[in-house]
């Protein structure tokens, strides 16, 4: 099975029009037996700020409980990011989840262990589209909620500055929250950007972070956020090394990247092939 059909049938997994058992997995680890379904992920508050509006409906329609909702998406996030609940985590206490009406699709606030997410019904309108489709509003809430859960769950970066003043800190923690979506099967091959950076953030790091959990090693993401503790100041090339070994640096797996998923030739401003 290829790296993005896997992607692929994953993405259906996340919709819901396949079962968990239909799908072969692509990592195995030591640790896959750890159970995450009791750890606190803190406090849900849910908050429902435009009710009026045919997005709130339809998120409600989806969603019976976004308390449990959410909690278990949390738990998603936390089982692709740390080996064990004993890892060093960010100690989350309370997550305030609001749906209301604004210009926007997601973002996320705070710090733990109080942590602000918005969810946008513009958003859930604009997905539900034309076509009425229930199946793309999940798959889309889904891996929005990945991608925002993570930023509060994930470490950062040391030595390096912060998010606003340095662009590897930013590439960084984009990278891992996109990762995290497409490897929860948020995510699937058509959504990802060709050639480009590493340094982009989003979807451009995402899918080569996601592949390198996918070719290189099915720890690589945890040992990946785990290297923020360890390599300090951090980098990417640092991150690397200490994921895979002293042999791989982040510019020639790059290169290999953009190789296998026939994108080179859109990196040196070519047509790609």
């Amino acid at each position: 099975m290829s790296v993005f059909k896997s992607y692929f049938l994953s993405g259906l997994l996340c919709m819901g029009l396949l079962q968990a058992n239909d799908v072969v997995s692509q990592s195995s680890t030591s640790k896959d037996n750890v159970s995450w379904s009791n750890y606190p992920v803190g406090n849900i508050i849910f908050k429902s700020l435009s009710p009026e509006t045919e997005g709130a409906r339809i998120y409600h329609e989806l969603v019976s409980n976004p308390e449990d909702y959410i909690a278990s998406q949390a738990r998603k996030v936390l089982e692709t990011l740390y080996f064990s609940p004993s890892d060093s985590i960010p100690g989350i206490k309370t997550i305030h989840y609001t749906l209301k009406e604004y210009d926007g699709i997601s973002a996320k606030g705070g710090n733990p262990p109080t942590i602000y997410i918005d969810y946008s019904t513009k958003w859930v309108e604009k997905t539900f589209g034309k076509e009425l489709n229930k199946e793309k509003v999940d798959y889309e809430t889904r891996g929005v909620l990945y991608h925002e859960l993570t930023h509060g769950f994930q470490l950062e970066p040391q030595g390096i500055g912060s998010y606003g003043t340095n662009k590897t800190f930013f590439a960084m923690i984009e990278g891992v929250a996109d990762a995290v979506r497409l490897l929860n099967g948020c995510f699937t091959e058509k959504d990802r950007p060709k050639g480009g950076s590493y340094m982009d953030g989003y979807r451009t790091t995402g899918f080569f972070l996601a592949w390198l959990t996918k070719t290189k090693d099915p720890d690589f993401l945890k040992k990946f956020n785990q290297s923020t503790l360890k390599v300090i100041p951090w980098s990417f090339d640092g991150a690397i090394k200490y994921a895979l070994g002293n042999q791989f640096q982040v510019d020639g797996l790059w290169n290999q990247y953009l190789t296998e998923m026939g994108d080179i030739a859109v990196a040196n401003n070519q047509n790609p092939r």
